[in-house]
């Protein structure tokens, strides 16, 4: 079973991953005891796997979509995304599950879905087609010439960075730790630095660049809907590290609440600057380096910013998911989802085939022009109808395993915990159905081959028995009791 949702999430388990590895060697005493993380540990993990290059690629497209209204839709998103995440909320509280987001799906998903799951990690070349996107606007800031030369630009970034896979991951683990410090410095030069030039006026003025909600209810749907993309990533962290959590159930649960709390914070902040300084038709639709090129007018400080912030968020979470997806890519090979030609691999292991297969799909959509926007529509509709089956699933589980949701952490009642449920599938219906209705007819077919394409795929796998359903159930077997024994 493959972890369906690697976006901007799966951008986030390579951080997670990293900071587990050190969390656990932190944790051990000089007698080799293990010792547990606890709430603010957590909080830390899950706001440093949140914040990154999200934010930086969607705020201002956002702001077309709903004017200086973003300043609030973007603390509501964080919070919105929570419930279309609920899965990972709710079955934290009843289980103890080490394998976090990957293990949850596993207890959850059916042979057919699981089998979409695996090709999701394929669909993640629209996220590779965005990022390829974003830092060549990014960069045009600092060098014009490339935006004159966008398609050529961004073709040579995504092979760039596709070659660099060939080398391994350590190239990966290397720039994390140098981008994550630039990162938080940009967001605090530009927090800092903007907030003195932001006219207040703006927000209140109902006629001032169509004020708040510019293009009504529909506007602040479209905006959720893709501000979504940034809000999604406060659940990995704290899910993927279970063993090393003090009281799991109750810490983790209150951790991602925190989480969501902290990052709303700074989200808020960013979109108060981003919303706040510049005439409406100057951001809508721009990245944050328009503001900051306004508010900072020492070119150093703007530099750093544009490098430290954007481009090393997006190059951190090109290079993290990139390394994310190749065992599952090779293992889907292996467990003959995809044809038998795709199993190949280098001396190394690594999978040839699959990756270019990844590179091909990427390519396209920059090639035939497609937006920043729409690319990331690609990989979120997908993903938010799996995310809606998965919340409305978690209704299964006070029948299924009634002794252990009945221990469960947070005590509140079983008709709160299924409305939550139904809630956390229809926020992610209604993200997917809203991204689809702004999509042209062009892109509307794309979305729905990205859709049926897959789970065309799965079913034909099941049925030729290329995939042993057997092997699946068994694996759904071994990860159910592993959580009832951690439990016991």
């Amino acid at each position: 079973m493959y972890n369906l949702n690697q976006e901007n999430r799966a951008a986030q388990q390579v951080k997670c991953k990293d900071t587990f590895d050190f969390l656990l060697k932190e944790k051990h005493n000089e007698q080799g005891i293990h010792q547990k993380i606890g709430l603010w540990n957590i909080v830390g993990l899950g706001v440093g796997g949140a914040v990154g290059s999200g934010i930086f690629v969607t705020l201002g497209s956002a702001i077309a979509k709903t004017g200086r209204s973003i300043l609030p839709i973007t603390i509501i998103c964080v919070f919105y995304m929570l419930l279309a995440y609920w899965y990972n909320l709710a079955m934290s509280g009843v289980f103890i599950i080490e394998g976090g987001d990957y293990s949850m799906k596993g207890m959850l998903l059916p042979p057919l879905l699981t089998g979409y799951g695996g090709w999701s990690n394929v669909i993640w070349a629209f996220g590779f087609t965005g990022y390829a996107l974003s830092l060549t606007s990014y960069l045009s800031s600092l060098w014009p010439a490339l935006a004159e030369h966008r398609q050529l630009s961004s073709a040579i970034l995504l092979t760039l960075f596709f070659l660099l896979t060939i080398k391994g991951n350590r190239v990966v683990t290397l720039f994390q730790n140098i981008a994550t410090i630039l990162l938080v410095g940009a967001l605090v030069l530009f927090v800092v630095v903007g907030f003195s030039h932001v006219n207040i006026e703006n927000f209140f003025s109902a006629s001032y660049d169509g004020g708040f909600c510019h293009s009504g209810f529909a506007g602040i749907l479209s905006a959720i809907a893709i501000m979504g993309w940034a809000c999604q990533g406060t659940t990995m962290g704290p899910v993927g590290v279970v063993p090393i959590t003090k009281n799991p159930k109750r810490t983790i649960p209150m951790g991602i609440i925190v989480t969501c709390v902290v990052v709303s914070i700074v989200y808020g902040l960013m979109s108060y600057v981003a919303a706040g300084v510049l005439p409406y038709e100057q951001i809508a639709g721009q990245n944050l380096s328009v503001t900051a090129s306004a508010i900072m007018p020492n070119h150093a400080f703007f530099a750093f910013f544009v490098i430290g912030g954007g481009v090393c968020a997006i190059i951190s979470s090109f290079l993290a998911v990139l390394a994310m997806i190749r065992e599952p890519l090779s293992h889907m090979a292996d467990d003959g989802w995809f044809p038998a030609a795709f199993r190949k691999k280098s001396k190394d292991g690594y999978p040839y085939f699959c990756f270019l297969l990844v590179y091909i799909v990427a390519l396209i959509p920059i090639l035939t022009d497609m937006s920043v926007d729409n690319a990331i529509t690609m990989l979120m509709i997908p993903t938010m109808l799996i995310n809606a089956y998965l919340n409305v699933a978690c209704m299964t589980i006070p029948k299924k395993y009634p002794e252990q949701f009945e221990k469960r952490a947070v005590r509140f009642p079983l008709w709160l915990y299924n409305m939550c449920s139904i809630l956390g599938g229809v926020c992610a219906l209604v993200i997917a159905v809203t991204l689809f209705k702004d999509l042209t007819a062009r892109d509307m077919v794309v979305a729905a081959c990205v859709v049926i394409i897959p789970i065309v795929f799965s079913a034909v796998a099941l049925k030729t028995r290329s995939v042993d359903t057997k092997v699946l159930e068994q694996r759904r077997a071994e990860i159910e009791e592993a959580a009832l024994k951690a439990e016991d």
